[in-house]
């Protein structure tokens, strides 16, 4: 049995949030480990999973920063907030590169192969992690500045040339138009009541069943279906009705 509660805004609640996806991987984990514990001694187990607690065990890494009323990390958005470069960077044909340094060896060569400056390196504003995370501002300037000469499949070649961790940022468009959906076949057309429309298929690929994609209802249209499914008789429907709850 398994029961998940609570987001951090609201403990009664729950909704689509990242705090979703935490608890989900977090709910998927502990089945797995009530499966084998079920497998090992034949007793099931309850599951309890707080949104809130998926979500600070996500957090752990900078919560540390900030222990017994330490200063925490200054906010970063996408950027990593003690690791430098890490994070968005902006090309020259206007797309965005993700990237992410995680070590001194890929700094070298980040410096060398991707930015065309090996003396970069030993500069002393950014000689070592801890120095770049506090001068990250210069540092981004560097690295824009030269990135603003490169269209966004440049930056990539040069990353990929040194063998550092990148990606592409999509914005919607780029997400609907992504190769990689159109090669593994994951858009399927459903009907709807405004016509055909492309569907995404569920994650993943089962060599034993196809996945059922079966058009969208208009609104109401099921209703009496599942009414009938619920065990309501003709004149239940029909006050129903008359009532105007359907």
């Amino acid at each position: 049995m398994l029961s998940i509660t609570g987001t951090p805004e609201d403990p009664s609640k729950t909704g689509n949030s990242i705090a979703d996806i935490a608890a989900g991987m977090y709910a998927y984990s502990n089945i797995l480990s009530a499966l084998l514990l079920r497998g090992k001694t034949g007793q099931g187990s309850h599951i309890d999973m707080s949104m809130l607690e998926a979500l600070a065990e996500w957090m752990g890494y900078p919560l540390y920063y900030a222990h017994d009323g330490a200063t925490p990390p200054p906010r970063s958005a996408a950027s990593h907030a003690s690791i430098y470069p890490y994070g968005p960077f902006a090309a020259g044909d206007g797309g965005t590169v993700m990237l992410g340094l995680q070590n001194e060896r890929e700094w070298k060569v980040f410096c060398d192969v991707v930015l065309g400056d090996a003396a970069l390196a030993n500069d002393p504003r950014f000689c070592t992690n801890a120095l770049r995370s506090e001068n990250r501002a210069q540092l981004k300037q560097l690295i824009v500045g030269m990135f603003a000469r490169m269209s966004t499949p440049e930056v990539e070649a040069r990353l990929d040339q040194a063998q550092i961790a990148n990606a592409r940022m999509n914005d919607m468009a780029g997400v609907w138009a992504h190769p990689q959906l159109k090669a593994r076949e994951r858009w399927h057309s459903v009907g709807s009541p405004a016509g055909d429309i492309p569907a995404l298929l569920p994650p993943g690929r089962n060599n034993r069943y196809d996945y059922r994609m079966d058009p969208v209802p208009a609104v109401g249209e099921h209703t009496e279906a599942i009414l009938r499914e619920l065990g309501l008789d003709d004149a239940a429907v029909q006050a129903l009705r008359t009532n105007k709850a359907i």
